[in-house]
């Protein structure tokens, strides 16, 4: 008989420093909820507090900041105060939401990270799907893929892939059904995959259930094209099975995010402006938006007299205060370094408009900054830029590019804009159809398909020709 051997296997544990933990919060952060993750710091810490005179050094360089303006500048061009500046009283115009403003307790971050408390998951586990929450958008959807996400996880940590998927599986176990979805594709099926029969009736169908996700898995294109009789025959399916799935689809949330998205506010505080120097446009951050901390002197005084066993928890509190004052100065030297790189990269768009946007992906800044893709994410993210035509989200400075025909490339925000002044400046008893406003795009070199155009003017909240016309008859 063989005797038990005792047997020591090393193990890892994904950590992250409560500093790095913290620095990646505070980046992550509005200008809004800093400030109350701020206030909150400064009612726990008593080794932390306000530094409110402003200090030589930055009256100084507000100075130079000032002298830095051409003196032979119109005086249309010359520096305006925040306060005076087009848009300076709120966000962009079109940035505006049609959700009505809901007092909710939490955020989706907060709504998730409750579920997963209660969850018996493995503290790995645990921790994993918790990064995970960090990386959803508005919408709720997961924008990095797996592989992207298991680069930037510490290396000591030696997570592999199947960990990931498993803490991905718990994310979308949560509520609201379809959360964690990597493409509407999977954000549909999560939804169809254990149906609430008393909102889906249609599910009750067996065969209409299962047109509907092989529908959502294989031919959503197919059915945003209305060609169903193609699309029965792909599936099939008889025309009353199909029309009975296209119901049951058209009740699921493409966008299991939207109830805790945050609409678009009245006043929105500038992290950073942009002004028009001798030098040519320069960032500098908002003295109004960066908070100013400094250690309490007194109690900095009491301990360095003492030895440190003395007053540990003091210690402590006075180690968390230096963490919070270099992780706050480390997320404003980042967006304003972001900021920085995004004006040198669309500097036609602060002198002509927003016509002349030029394609940028989040890769390009990073490239530059040696960032990673999801840092200059978070630096992004509810941070606002005041420029010459209002104030605007960093994010709207990112799109993809679109071809044309001069071998250029314009990016979709360029695009954009000219469809919203062609549907402004339309015949309103003759609204332009979306294969009318490519046709027009086409003509000026820009050639993209007929769903992209449908695309674009959707995510600018255009209604359709038809309700259009519709809408104007009515009034």
């Amino acid at each position: 008989m063989t005797r038990p051997i005792l047997e020591l296997r090393p193990g890892q544990h994904l950590t992250l420093t409560p500093q790095l933990q913290q620095s990646i919060r505070l980046l992550q952060l509005s200008t809004l909820d800093l400030e109350a993750e701020i206030s909150q710091v400064l009612a726990d810490n008593p080794l932390l507090e306000r530094d409110d005179e402003p200090s030589s050094v930055e009256t100084q360089a507000e100075s130079e900041r000032e002298s830095s303006v051409q003196d032979d500048e119109p005086a249309a061009e010359r520096e305006t105060p925040v306060d005076e500046m087009p848009g300076s009283g709120g966000v962009y115009p079109d940035d505006d939401s049609s959700l009505p403003e809901a007092a909710r307790p939490d955020t989706l971050r907060e709504y998730l990270l409750g579920q997963l408390v209660l969850t018996r998951a493995a503290p790995r586990d645990a921790t994993l799907a918790a990064l995970l929450i960090d990386e959803l958008d508005e919408n709720g959807y997961l924008g990095s893929p797996l592989e992207e996400i298991l680069g930037w996880l510490p290396a000591d940590s030696e997570p592999d892939l199947d960990e990931l998927r498993a803490a991905l599986s718990l994310l979308q176990s949560f509520d609201p059904i379809g959360i964690g979805a990597r493409d509407m594709s999977e954000c549909l099926l999560l939804q169809l995959r254990n149906p609430d029969l008393s909102r889906l009736p249609e599910a009750a169908d067996p065969k209409v259930l299962a047109c509907a996700r092989l529908i959502c898995s294989q031919h959503l294109a197919l059915l945003a094209t209305g060609n169903n009789a193609r699309l029965c025959a792909a599936v099939g399916c008889d025309e009353a099975t199909l029309r009975a799935a296209h119901s049951l689809i058209l009740r699921l949330e493409p966008r299991p995010g939207r109830a805790w998205t945050v609409p678009a506010a009245d006043y929105a505080v500038p992290d950073v402006i942009v002004r028009k120097t001798r030098r040519g446009w320069q960032v500098t951050l908002n003295s109004a938006a960066v908070p100013r901390l400094q250690i309490n002197g007194l109690y900095a005084q009491m301990l360095s007299n003492q030895k440190e066993s003395a007053h540990a928890g003091l210690q402590s509190q006075l180690q968390q205060a230096k963490w919070m004052i270099r992780n706050v100065e480390q997320r404003f030297d980042t967006i304003l370094r972001v900021a920085q790189a995004i004006v040198e990269r669309q500097t036609a768009f602060f002198s002509q408009g927003p016509a002349a946007m030029r394609p940028l992906i989040l890769k390009d800044i990073a490239g530059e900054l040696g960032l990673h893709e999801s840092t200059i994410s978070r630096a992004t993210t509810q941070k606002y830029m005041l420029t010459p035509f209002g104030t605007l989200e960093l994010k709207r400075f990112f799109g993809a590019g679109v071809s044309t025909d001069g071998g250029d490339a314009t990016s979709a925000t360029a695009v954009q804009t000219f469809i919203r002044q062609m549907v402004a400046d339309e015949n309103r008893a003759k609204p332009l159809s979306d294969s009318q406003i490519m046709e027009k795009l086409a003509d000026q070199g820009i050639v993209i398909a007929r769903r992209t155009v449908a695309k674009y003017r959707e995510a600018l909240r255009i209604a359709p020709a038809a309700l259009r016309k519709a809408q104007a008859s009515a009034r």
